[in-house]
């Protein structure tokens, strides 16, 4: 059986960034919409001043309680690039990772606090 075709992912088909909010929605084309806290996308940033250089790596960003997103810059036709308030702008965000913290954020914002809670950090 063969690998489903790139085509059959669902597939963004708008962003909008809600910067009083501090959120970015997106909708997919086959219906689904997601709101994304800032904070949320920040502290899980795609990039290794947040997941690290390899397994068992990542980092707890403590204090981005309220950081915003700056602005969004189109990364070829596969991701974008989030600028955020605190100067991060390191993370490609890709279509299926949006996707995914779409559908797991709830949980993986729960583990960040477990983790400050565990750490002793603050989300202020």
């Amino acid at each position: 059986m063969s690998a489903p075709a790139a085509s059959a992912r669902p597939w963004p088909i708008e962003l909008r960034l809600r910067k009083s909010a501090r959120l970015l929605e997106i909708d997919f084309d086959d219906g689904s919409s997601f709101a994304l806290p800032a904070e949320l996308l920040r502290v899980e940033s795609p990039s290794a001043e947040v997941q690290g250089h390899g397994s068992g790596q990542k980092k707890t960003v403590a204090g981005k309680r309220r950081v915003g997103i700056e602005r969004i810059e189109p990364v070829g036709t596969y991701a974008v690039r989030l600028v955020f308030s605190d100067g991060h702008d390191s993370g490609l965000f890709t279509w299926d990772y949006l996707r995914e913290l779409g559908e797991t954020g709830d949980e993986k914002f729960a583990a960040y606090l477990k983790a400050l809670e565990d750490k002793g950090l603050r989300r202020d």
